[in-house]
């Protein structure tokens, strides 16, 4: 009785906020049931790190200002074209000063650490490092870091900003952060469960948005070459052999048309290896990276539509046994798979959808990761002509089928129909670089086309 006149008496607007409060209750313990939130650690480009392998302050690798891209899906393949950047300064990072670094018997105790970090011998670090290419990262990039502690590797999940130069590997996967020397691993958490921690001297930076951060997973193939965009330019390519620094770049004109092929009735792997090759970025709807073995059904834009290099291609798909997943996967010890088709030219120039998500996937599942511990050794530098696919290793062929003979799979390089020159900027290019933040289906203006990344050039 004394509870029925107690309700009678408080009234309505009590009675609802007491069941505002219980929903509110329900809700809390359900998120307690949920994936937990991955703290990662912000790494701002130009802030030097609190425990490196490597004196910053002797000049092993320069970041630069770039604004981070826009991206359609968290998840990007390592030879999506315009996924790096490069630059035609002075190269970003002193691969040979690193190596001689790691190779002094006074360092041993940090050559060790190092190595462990890549599940490879001290012996092989001047092998490893010699497959390894310096980019500069166009997005926000998730990755698996590492302080130097203790006589030991580190390991901590952060957020690396867009500007920072890294050394990527035969897959597209960062290895090692240039000013410092800092081993780097494949982020292997849910990229829509982080929590990003700025701290340290690590301010949120401008540009700073958490739908615009990736994950980087191994390409499917061994790339000979990456396909850049100019962070200084953005109508010009810089087509980077991999295991080199900027010596023998060439460049090619990132706003010439190209079409979208006809991929429906393709698997999703293959579209996404046929788009790369083509300079097109692959795109996918949802949070989850479509499964290889998917069906596409349609692409949007439709095949024939002429884009520019790295713009957005968003396939549907139907099916596929192998499930998606918005989470990279772990870093093994094998050794990458190789490039599909010997086949001539055709090069795979960084694809960038014009509308799709940001990741392009390939026909390859993403077993494949990091170097092993003896890295291969197939590096060719692309003649004056286009860049053609020097023929892939034989040792990891892909297993899924390749793309029509009438377009071959290359490494990853820009198109055969730019004409490459030696150091000035592509043939009819007169724009200078543009200044605004690229269209979700076009090439950035002041930075390399979309979200999509260079399949391998990088400065």
């Amino acid at each position: 009785m004394t509870l029925r006149a107690f309700m009678q008496g408080a009234g309505k607007s009590v009675i609802h906020r007491i069941a505002v409060l219980l929903v509110f209750v329900l809700v809390l313990s359900g998120c307690d049931r949920s994936t937990p939130l991955q703290v990662v650690k912000a790494v701002a480009a130009g802030v030097p790190s609190l425990a490196p392998f490597f004196d910053e302050g002797s000049g092993l690798g320069h970041d630069a200002v770039v604004r981070p891209q826009a991206v359609h899906g968290s998840l990007q393949q390592g030879d999506t074209p315009g996924l790096y950047g490069g630059t035609r300064k002075p190269t970003i990072c002193d691969v040979k000063q690193l190596k001689a670094f790691l190779t002094d018997p006074a360092n041993r105790q940090k050559a060790q650490a190092w190595a462990t970090a890549f599940d490879i011998g001290t012996a092989e670090i001047p092998e490893y490092l010699d497959r390894l290419t310096p980019v500069l990262l166009r997005h926000d990039t998730l990755v698996q870091n590492h302080d130097y502690k203790k006589g030991k590797a580190v390991p901590y999940n952060s957020l690396l900003q867009a500007g920072i130069a890294v050394l990527v590997d035969e897959q597209g996967l960062p290895a090692v952060k240039c000013s410092c020397g800092n081993p780097l691993r494949p982020f292997t958490g849910d990229t829509n469960r982080i929590s990003v921690k700025f701290k340290d001297g690590n301010k949120k930076w401008r540009g700073y948005e958490r739908s615009s951060v990736v994950a980087v997973r191994p390409a499917s193939r061994k790339m000979e070459r990456l396909a850049l965009v100019d962070v200084d330019d953005s109508s010009r390519g810089i087509d980077r052999p991999v295991g080199t620094t900027g010596a023998q770049d060439k460049t090619f004109n990132t706003r010439k048309q190209r079409a979208v092929p006809a991929l429906a009735g393709m698997t999703f792997g293959d579209a996404s290896r046929r788009l790369a090759d083509k300079g097109l970025a692959v795109g996918y709807d949802g949070k989850a990276r479509p499964p290889d073995d998917a069906r596409v059904t349609a692409s949007d834009p439709p095949a024939g539509t002429e884009l520019r290099f790295g713009q957005y291609v968003t396939l549907s798909v139907a099916g596929g046994t192998s499930g998606g997943s918005t989470t990279p996967p772990a870093p093994t010890t094998s050794e990458p798979s190789t490039a599909p088709p010997s086949s001539p030219t055709s090069p795979s120039s960084p694809s960038s959808p014009s509308s799709g998500g940001s990741g392009s996937s390939s026909s390859v599942p993403p077993s494949s990761a990091p170097p092993s511990s003896k890295p291969p050794s197939s590096n060719a530098p692309p003649g004056s002509p286009p860049p053609t696919t020097a023929s892939p290793p034989t040792s990891d062929p892909v297993t899924s089928s390749a793309p029509p003979p009438s377009d071959p799979v290359t490494s990853s390089a820009p198109p055969p129909s730019d004409p490459v020159t030696t150091s000035a900027p592509p043939p009819g290019t007169t724009s200078a670089p543009a200044t605004g933040e690229p269209a979700s289906s076009a090439p950035a203006t002041s930075e390399p086309a979309t979200s999509g990344s260079a399949s391998t050039a990088i400065t």
